[in-house]
């Protein structure tokens, strides 16, 4: 080991030292075989190669060059964090981690530009055939995402998730992917995050196409109270639609499982007042049950339906039919708790996240913050929340298996080098939710997969490059990556006989 390498254990060594003594002594062993530990990405956001073999324009591809004012930065993922051209060195940097799963997605405009009008693009295929390839030579197993906010520019156009016709669009590009990959992969995800995406392209604007209306925000375009919730619709039965081909078409000869991925803050009270307990459950409800109830049960939950009455479509019987196609296991994206404020009998700024459940999410109650705040706008490091929104997913939805599909910390870019690399805010936060997790399988919850977001630092949709999540800092002129301290805590509890305790069994080739 040569100096340099040295002093970087040692320093390293002196901080793992100081962690939190849970962080020290988190175990692998307390999970059950077979459990999943992984990282995650989705294209657009690392990929880059936008116009490269084939491929279309995204919605994203357009929104970041034609609104770039929009973007924190005012820069965009044209080329990301290059991870088309450099698959190969980030497979590596997985297989030295240690995970055994790695979630990553599918950029629908590579695959097919124009969408089934068009021709499949071959070069596209043969990418996510190789980086496949690659990952399993490396005993790594594909966990694939169908779509995570992108989708064909054109489509975006024709009619995006507010005509019906886009649920073809999609069921037609999922069987592409189910032939073309499915032999090899078995965890499918239909959707990331659908929850989130409508809000915030439908309600607030602030994703592609940009649509909203007041209280929400001011945009050329859209009405928040309508289009948010029939964009829901579409993607809901394009998800069940594509879920009853795989069931019936592929799911016997391939051998695979189908979800869903929602994003799931947890939301407490902010005081014992009634009127907060059931704005909690309000905003769970336009949260999680918004998806997971057509889904489980064939209707969106009642508290939607009492507060958006003929603004919330209605589920045809042939559309039931379809829902009857259960899911597999449900994807679970949690990174915060939060408390939760009425605003039927208060007056609130609506704009905002929670608004359209008459919500508002507050981080700090007399004083005292919820949790340790984090580069991310409203996120807080509040470990005790995993533990209850798993149970509380498996408790309302038939024990259906959980992965927790994206789990992370966010970072100021523009923090010191030093400190973006000497991450010990994530090491604690990653071992508190992991410990989260580790006491409800304890408990009985059934959770079968863990995926840190993210595997490296790259570009975070309306905050562009100017905050990073990932156990690996990416110089983002260079491309170099460089693994945090994160990264080595994340192997040496993967890779490790025992609980994370000190820096001696620390791999220093990653």
């Amino acid at each position: 080991m040569g100096a340099a390498m040295g002093m970087v254990m040692v320093m390293l060594a002196a901080l793992l030292a100081s962690l939190a003594p849970s962080a020290r002594g988190l175990d692998r062993g307390e999970f059950p075989p077979g459990f999943l530990f992984g990282a995650a990405t989705s294209a657009y956001q690392i990929e880059g190669a936008y116009l490269e073999d084939g491929k279309g324009l995204s919605n994203w591809d357009v929104f970041t060059h034609a609104r770039s004012r929009d973007i924190k930065d005012g820069l965009n993922g044209d080329v990301a964090v290059d991870h088309y051209h450099r698959y190969m060195e980030d497979v590596e940097i997985m297989h030295n981690l240690g995970v055994n799963s790695y979630r990553f997605s599918i950029s629908w405009a590579r695959i097919l530009p124009r969408g089934r009008h068009g021709d499949v693009n071959s070069d596209g295929i043969a990418f996510y055939d190789r980086l496949i390839a690659a990952l399993l030579q490396k005993g790594i197993e594909p966990f694939v995402t169908l779509q995570h906010f992108d989708l064909p520019h054109e489509l975006e156009v024709r009619h995006g998730w507010l005509g019906a016709e886009i649920r073809e669009e999609f069921d037609y590009y999922a069987d592409v992917c189910f032939q073309a990959f499915g032999d090899r992969v078995k965890f499918w995800t239909t959707f990331n995050e659908p929850n989130l995406f409508t809000k915030f392209a439908y309600m607030l604007g602030m994703y592609p196409p940009s649509h909203c209306s007041a209280p929400f925000g001011t945009c050329n375009s859209g009405n928040s109270h309508q289009e948010p919730y029939v964009a829901a619709h579409n993607i809901i039965m394009s998800h069940a639609t594509a879920v009853d081909n795989y069931k019936k078409n592929y799911q016997a000869k391939q051998g695979g499982s189908i979800g869903i991925v929602i994003a799931m803050k947890f939301y407490e009270p902010l005081t014992n007042a009634t009127e907060d307990i059931l704005a909690a459950q309000r905003a769970l409800s336009f949260e999680i049950h918004w998806f997971l109830d057509p889904i489980f049960f064939g209707e969106y939950p009642k508290e939607m339906q009492e507060v958006l009455s003929s603004n919330l479509p209605k589920f045809t019987a042939a559309e039931k039919r379809l829902l009857q196609n259960k899911v597999d296991f449900i994807g679970v994206n949690h990174y915060t708790t939060i408390y939760a404020k009425d605003c039927i009998l208060s007056s609130c700024d609506l704009n905002t996240y929670e608004g359209n459940a008459l919500v508002l999410a507050i981080g700090e109650r007399d004083g005292i913050k919820i949790g340790k705040p984090t580069a991310f706008v409203g996120f807080y490091d509040v470990p005790e929340g995993m533990e209850k929104i798993v149970k509380y997913v498996n408790l309302r939805y038939e024990n259906t298996p959980v992965y927790v599909t994206e789990n992370g910390y966010s970072q100021y870019s523009n923090n010191s080098m030093g400190d973006l690399i000497n991450d010990v805010g994530r090491v604690n936060y990653l071992q508190g939710y992991l410990s989260g997790i580790s006491s409800a399988v304890r408990r009985g919850a059934n959770v079968r997969g863990y995926f840190v977001w993210s595997l490296m630092d790259n570009f975070e949709w309306a905050f562009g490059f100017t905050v990073r999540f990932g156990m690996y800092h990416v110089d983002f002129q260079t491309q170099k990556r460089t693994p945090k301290l994160s990264a080595k805590w994340y192997q040496n509890f993967l890779m490790g006989s025992g609980p994370v305790n000190t820096m001696e069994n620390m791999s220093t080739d990653i």
